[in-house]
């Protein structure tokens, strides 16, 4: 009986390789509608939680529609680290839950097909969703999320110019001076309590700038009533003096809204390269506590929630075989269950990271790594 079963499900071949690339094309087909629907719910769920949030802005101070909107839509890319792993993890336990229900897969483990063997496909799936996700988390999230903070800043100050955000600090990798910039003035131009920081060929550096304001003109950073600060290479002061007016050229081919931009300060605006400089600059300069922490917590989840994709298939698989003939509100029920078990792994692992606990990468893979070795000997109880 299962085996003709089996033979209805798929037609008879000569070829067990081209039965097994039927079978691979059935199960994805079995994937493909469930992840659609839940890739989209996820981000419209996002998008509603945010124009929520900024509806008060369209009713109170009357912005544009259309801006909020704008901000908006950007937005949603940062959704993408976690949509892609919960419509993997929902999409699997649909496809597999369904099957499962209508004794599909249990004709295929009786014409001798392993359950490792029909998990393959569905991992293989969440694989390449990992190398996607990882992709769009990479190139697209980043320019968006600062275009939609662009459009943020014009909703509260309405103005084109962008706010800059208060204690940054700014490294040019070409000439190694690296700036720091208490607070930009509305015009978006005047900046005050400014200080550069002039590397040495020994020690951390030998000439430091501090200036109550400055501009900028062009690609230079005018900098106004400045102390000029020498240091010799045992770090002691070896003179001081006080100057009208210094000019300092901004990091090369970086127009004034590249070197004020908010991408700089802000990890998701940032791609894994230009994340890991900022880290390094952060730690060159001796600044700690929770802002690094931050930041390299944000670096190694670049790849560590993107393979969240494989883990959540990893567990799905499992969990389908053994529920699924309970029908697929259960399944729903179970997706949202692992996903917010994830969800509180992460935010206690982001805790324990930010703060230095314990190591930040250690932490950004904690969650993938319990619930990988959870669907790991799910998975392997089930071919057993």
């Amino acid at each position: 009986m299962a085996t003709l079963i089996l033979r209805r499900l798929f037609p008879y071949t000569r070829s067990r390789a081209h039965l097994l690339t039927i079978l691979d094309a059935y199960l994805l087909r079995e994937m493909f509608w469930p992840f659609v629907g839940a890739f989209f719910a996820y981000f419209i769920f996002w998008a509603l939680n945010i124009f929520v949030l900024s509806a008060q802005y369209i009713i109170n101070e009357h912005v544009s529609f259309f801006l909020a909107l704008r901000f908006v839509i950007l937005r949603v890319p940062q959704a993408i680290p976690m949509a892609f792993p919960f419509a993997s993890l929902m999409a699997s336990l649909l496809a597999m839950g369904r099957l499962m229900g209508d004794n599909e897969l249990n004709a295929m483990r009786t014409s001798g097909i392993h359950v490792l063997r029909i998990a393959a496909t569905p991992l293989a799936f969440g694989l390449a969703m990992f190398f996607v996700t990882y992709a769009m988390n990479e190139f697209v999230a980043p320019p968006s999320v600062d275009l939609s903070t662009r459009a943020f800043y014009q909703m509260i100050y309405h103005s084109d110019t962008l706010p800059f955000e208060t204690q940054f600090f700014r490294r040019d990798p070409d000439t190694g001076n690296t700036f720091f910039v208490t607070q930009v003035g509305p015009d978006g131009k005047t900046l005050y309590g400014v200080q550069v920081f002039k590397p040495a060929r020994e020690g951390p550096w030998n000439e430091t700038l501090q200036a109550r304001t400055a501009s900028i003109v062009g690609s230079m950073l005018v900098l106004h009533d400045v102390v000029d600060t020498r240091f010799s290479a045992d770090g002691y002061v070896v003179g001081q003096q006080h100057v009208n007016a210094v000019t300092v050229s901004l990091p090369i081919q970086e127009t004034a809204a590249e070197f004020l931009s908010t991408a700089n300060n802000d990890p998701w605006a940032m791609n894994s390269k230009e994340l890991s400089v900022h880290v390094h600059a952060m730690e060159e300069q001796g600044i700690g506590g929770t802002t690094l922490g931050t930041m390299e917590f944000t670096l190694a989840n670049k790849v560590a929630w993107p393979f969240a994709c494989f883990i959540a298939v990893l567990v799905a698989v499992p969990l389908a075989i053994r529920f699924g003939r309970r029908g697929r509100m259960l399944g729903m029920a179970l997706s949202v269950v692992a996903f917010f078990i994830y969800f509180v792994l992460t935010s206690v692992a982001s805790a324990f990271g930010t703060s230095g606990a314990i190591n930040t990468y250690i932490a950004a893979w904690l969650p993938n790594l319990i619930m990988g070795v959870a669907g790991g000997i799910l998975l392997w109880r089930e071919e057993r």
